[in-house]
């Protein structure tokens, strides 16, 4: 009977899984997704996106067991009961007045007493952040689109931008359970002048000197989209090779846009070879035309002279020909430069805008920076001109940067408005659409959501000679190593005296000599 037992348990851990029925089907799931847009002014923008959804409540449950969502977000989220986050490293300027609105946006509305904002403005974005961003991919740098991610590459461009997005998302309409959305975004700007030598031609190869194998095995969509909207099919001015299998047409930023998708789960996508090598040729030289002009674009500037006063300076152009819409301008100045509210000014088209809502919170010295809030209407093709002036606060020295000449940075304006659109939008299923779908919000058929983000401006602050203490020490070290050097000798030293000697070796040789010859010594 005991050496029964053991074949018991074996048959019945056999059978145990088809006792229960079959396995649940996994709760997360990962789309990953590649937008490659020409842009009017002849560089080529490439969108990579990679979301993991998780049907869990972190919150409210303990989870160990983790598959596609990485764990120390997980543990991040159930740890502090994070709501929502968004961060973002950011290398180089998004042109919006040369390659249209921005491709990436941060969603609208948080409550403020939950709300944390953040800037540096001066951080270099190198490799050391691109290693750990690949990590947190189910398939890392091994297979899928994240494959084309060489940091040799992605880091000779004109635009550099990755962002990793934290969200909750309601399974039903009463938002009785949610979802825990992970999305990993990353967009980049290349120059086709220069990788093209002078041309518009682009291809997977020639941008990320790599091309796509295979798709990630835990991915449930893998796909590429190739704006092909200016390609006219009449003159066949334009080749994109591959052939597309399908196309999509949806609007986008307020205008029809033509996609040509490239589902690589499809086996006919990837040839033999395991070798995907998208091509874009312009068969005939394209002709030479002036960019479109967004609806909404900003600048900004600091104007004045001497260290001691200044003025910030906000540009907010409107471009539509009959159209007024608002627009929330949010500025974070740092507290070295000091705020004057009262010299607060706004025009357009020469005349007073007096703003519908202000908010400011001033700065507290070596605490919290200056926030202010407006938001401001902008009258149809008009230029409005926001303006406060400021004084330069002297710093302590040890306050400094290590290369306080270069200047001090100032985080850039942040833009956000409803702009109106061109072309009426369709409702349509988020969960059905591409991902890149979702990065635009339309409030309604009329308008869409864009955010903005101006220059980072570089003020100077007066600024000590460092020069001078660095003298000030080397004299004093010197003065002092030279006089406590002889005192200490003078105190440290013992002086003998010497007795003169009463013979040399002269006469020594003498008195062997002598003693040799029996003669007595000297």
């Amino acid at each position: 009977m005991a050496a029964a037992l053991p074949l018991v348990l074996f048959v019945l851990l056999l059978l145990g899984p088809v006792g229960r029925g079959h396995a649940e089907p996994p709760r997360d799931s990962l789309r990953e997704e590649l937008v490659i847009t020409p842009l009017p002014s002849g560089d080529v923008a490439a969108t990579f996106q990679f979301r993991t959804r998780w049907d869990s409540e972190l919150q409210r449950e303990e989870v160990s067991h983790y598959r596609l969502f990485p764990k120390a977000l997980g543990q991040l989220i159930s740890k502090y009961s994070l709501r929502e986050l968004h961060l973002s490293f950011t290398q180089g300027f998004w042109r919006t007045r040369y390659w249209g609105p921005p491709f990436l946006q941060a969603p609208s509305g948080t409550d403020h007493n939950f709300l944390r904002y953040a800037v540096l403005p001066r951080e270099v974005v190198c490799t050391e952040n691109l290693t750990p961003w690949k990590k947190l991919l189910p398939c890392s740098s091994k297979a899928g689109l994240s494959v084309l991610l060489k940091a040799d590459r992605l880091f000779h461009t004109s635009y550099h931008s990755q962002a990793v997005h934290i969200r909750p998302v309601c399974r039903n309409a009463r938002c009785t359970s949610v979802s825990w959305e992970l999305r990993q975004t990353l967009s980049v700007v290349f120059d086709a002048f220069v990788t093209g030598q002078g041309k518009k031609d682009w291809s997977l190869f020639r941008m990320f000197s790599r091309t796509l194998t295979e798709p990630c095995p835990l991915a449930s969509e893998s796909r590429v989209y190739v704006d092909i909207t200016g390609y006219n099919q009449d003159n066949e001015t334009l080749e994109v090779t591959p052939p597309p299998t399908t196309t999509y047409q949806d609007v986008i930023l307020g205008a029809r846009k033509t996609y040509a998708v490239y589902d690589l789960l499809d086996t006919a996508v990837i040839n033999n070879s395991r070798n995907l090598n998208l091509q874009l040729k312009w068969k005939s030289p394209p002709e030479s035309e002036a960019p479109p002009v967004p609806f909404l674009h900003a600048q900004r500037y600091v104007s004045g002279y001497g260290l001691q006063n200044g003025k910030l300076n906000t540009l907010l152009y409107n471009t539509h020909p009959h159209r007024a819409f608002p627009v929330l301008l949010l500025d974070t100045v740092p507290w070295h430069l000091r705020l004057y509210v009262h010299t607060l000014t706004i025009t357009s088209k020469g005349k007073d805008n007096k703003p519908s809502y202000v908010h400011y919170q001033p700065a507290q010295d070596r605490l919290q920076p200056h926030l202010l809030e407006m938001l401001i209407q902008l009258p149809a093709n008009s230029a409005t001109k926001v303006s406060i002036q400021f004084e330069r606060a002297l710093l302590k020295w040890t306050e400094y940067t290590p290369d306080p000449n270069h200047g001090f940075y100032v985080s850039p304006s942040v833009i956000s408005a409803l702009v109106p659109s061109t072309v009426a939008a369709k409702p349509v299923d988020w969960e059905e659409s591409p991902l890149f779908k979702s990065l635009y919000p339309v409030s309604d058929s009329s308008s869409y959501f864009v955010r903005l983000y101006t220059e980072p401006l570089l003020v100077n602050l007066p600024t000590p000679d460092f020069s001078m203490p660095y003298n000030v020490i080397c004299l004093t070290c010197t003065v002092v190593a030279v006089c406590y050097g002889s005192f200490y000798n003078l105190l440290t030293r013992t002086f003998h005296i010497e007795e003169p000697s009463t013979g040399g070796l002269a006469k020594r040789l003498a008195n062997l000599i002598r003693r040799a010859r029996g003669v007595p010594p000297l």
